[in-house]
């Protein structure tokens, strides 16, 4: 019978204790609505005492109908003190949470610092804290907070601690790595020996300062305990919490746990990326499992063995996560990588010749600054151009931007030129600067042909110097990314001036949307206006 492992996600706690991650009560319940599809089994929203816009979340969060457990989070009463007249105790009961999570100490030397208390006061603490929950019918999850350090210390406490935890009715005793610094070889020595002393569901709650949280959690299962704690990308105070983005998949596909259903681990990749788009963190493109690149290849030798079967270089089957192949095409790139993405496309790759053509034209560009693994579209359009495949949407014929420094501030305006098939276009546009002003006044140009032209923004854009050494005549490459709220798409430029290059990422970008509108409705014969020039 396979082993269930209870997965516990702290996104909207421990995760927004890291650097530059700040969430509005909106965002934490799209988020909470997310976690609860991939099928986690309880969701930690806040702390209900600390703040009005946790308050709002539980509020909120009751009417969503989840099934996974909401849970609140709070500390152990206040020393010398009683559960009644702690309004920390009062908030979890009224949050409306069906569990709570309480943060106690089991290090002595953090009872006799932090908190500066006697030991026994601190078990005394302990132990009414979790049994006041119980009496209001709340299921209580004990965080052993610095619990590793503490048992390395003085493991008879520690141990103490967590028998006070148990007799008081805790659900889960959840063993903590707070600073991060404990070995895997540790976690699973000392995890071992408790499960072995308490007979009650043990849980691992690790952090990543030693880029060991994963592990440290992996080893915890491996030695008993039965709950994982962590966060979506591994967000969280310092270098972050244990990333369940990786942990669920090597329980699940490596080690032969059950955590979620087969289906919704097949929407993992789509939950990080959504989660790192709410949080305004790009996820790392080498992020394993979900990352852009986790399954990308690029040397020519490792792509004609894909090819022939993928697990010569992918230790998984990525749909498996929700993720895909994806074969980069750059200076290294063999024939093997051309046929690819070629036939990925649904072309027509012609002779080993053609082909050859194209590498070495990639090659040269490259050479000249272009870099293509983060730019697939544009790479699209070269395979598209180069296999006859490309349609001839629009030409640029000029285009023209004045900047003005006034009283009232900076005023940039493009003036764009364009052929579309017959008849010429001319547009003005405004915009917040000079690459702004050149979209602004492209898109207008064609929207009157291809409406769903309007659905598309940019979402990223960003400029590298190529070569410092020569200053501000130094060649640059413009990377822009593009979304039309269903795909995203990036595009490449470069030139020694930094509009040029703007301007041949963002004409790429538009290219590559018509493609898609070219294919479902009908490229214009003329325009509406009778003939001539149309100035708009």
């Amino acid at each position: 019978m396979t082993t269930s492992i209870s997965i516990f996600d702290t996104t909207l706690r421990d995760g927004t204790q890291g650097e530059g991650i700040s969430l509005t009560a909106v965002d934490k319940l799209k988020i909470a609505q997310k976690l609860d599809a991939l099928g986690v089994h309880y969701i930690e929203g806040g702390n209900p005492g600390s703040n009005s816009k946790d308050i709002e979340f539980f509020k909120r969060a009751r009417e969503l109908n989840m099934r996974a457990k909401l849970t609140a989070f709070g500390s152990t009463r206040r020393k010398n003190s009683t559960c009644e007249q702690d309004a920390n105790l009062k908030h979890l009961i009224e949050s409306g949470a069906k569990a709570a999570t309480l943060v106690g100490k089991t290090w002595d030397f953090h009872v006799h610092t932090a908190l500066q208390t006697t030991l026994e006061e601190n078990l005394n603490m302990i132990y009414e804290s979790i049994a006041y929950l119980k009496r209001h019918g709340m299921e209580a999850i004990f965080d052993s907070e610095h619990f590793f350090d503490g048992y390395k210390a003085n493991p008879e406490y520690a141990i103490a601690a967590l028998t006070k935890a148990k007799e008081a009715g805790a659900d889960w005793i959840v063993l903590c790595d707070t600073n991060g610094g404990t070995l895997p070889t540790e976690i699973h020595e000392i995890v071992s020996k408790v499960t072995g002393l308490i007979q009650a569901p043990i849980g691992i709650h690790t952090h990543n300062d030693c880029e060991l949280a994963v592990a440290n959690t992996l080893a915890a299962i491996s030695a008993g305990a039965r709950q994982v704690q962590g966060t979506i990308n591994g967000y969280g105070e310092r270098c972050g919490n244990a990333n369940l983005c990786s942990i669920i998949p090597n329980l699940q596909l490596k080690m032969g746990y059950s955590c979620v259903s087969d289906e919704q681990l097949k929407s993992l990749t789509s939950v990080a990326r959504y989660v790192g788009e709410i949080a305004n963190v790009h996820l790392p493109v080498n992020q394993p499992y979900v990352g852009n690149a986790a399954f990308a290849h690029k040397g020519g030798i490792h792509v004609s063995a894909i090819l022939k079967d993928s697990k010569t270089y992918e230790h998984i089957a990525p749909e498996l996560v929700g993720n895909k192949q994806r074969v980069l095409v750059s200076e290294l790139a063999g024939q093997s990588n051309i046929l690819s993405k070629a036939q990925e496309m649904g072309l027509d790759v012609g002779s080993a010749a053609q082909s050859r053509e194209v590498i070495d034209r990639i090659k040269e560009m490259e050479h000249q600054g272009y870099q293509f693994e983060g730019a697939d579209a544009s790479l699209e359009l070269i395979l598209r151009d180069a296999y006859g495949d490309s349609v001839d949407i629009f030409t640029v014929e000029s285009f023209k931007i004045l900047c003005e420094k006034s009283a009232g501030g900076m005023q940039t305006e493009a003036i764009v030129r364009i052929r579309v098939g017959d008849r010429q276009v001319y547009t003005v546009a405004e915009g917040n600067g000079p690459v702004n002003a050149l979209d602004n006044a492209l898109r207008k140009a064609l929207v009157q042909f291809y409406p769903g032209i309007a659905d598309i923004h940019l979402s990223d854009y960003k400029v590298r110097v190529l070569d410092e050494k020569d200053a501000t005549a130094a060649k640059v490459r413009v990377l822009i990314e593009s979304s039309d709220f269903k795909e995203t798409w990036s595009t490449v430029g470069v030139s020694s001036n930094v509009i040029e290059a703007s301007w041949e990422a963002l004409v790429d970008s538009i290219r590559y949307a018509l493609l898609g509108m070219t294919k479902s409705e009908k490229f214009p014969e003329a325009l509406p206006e009778s003939a001539g020039l149309v100035n708009h």
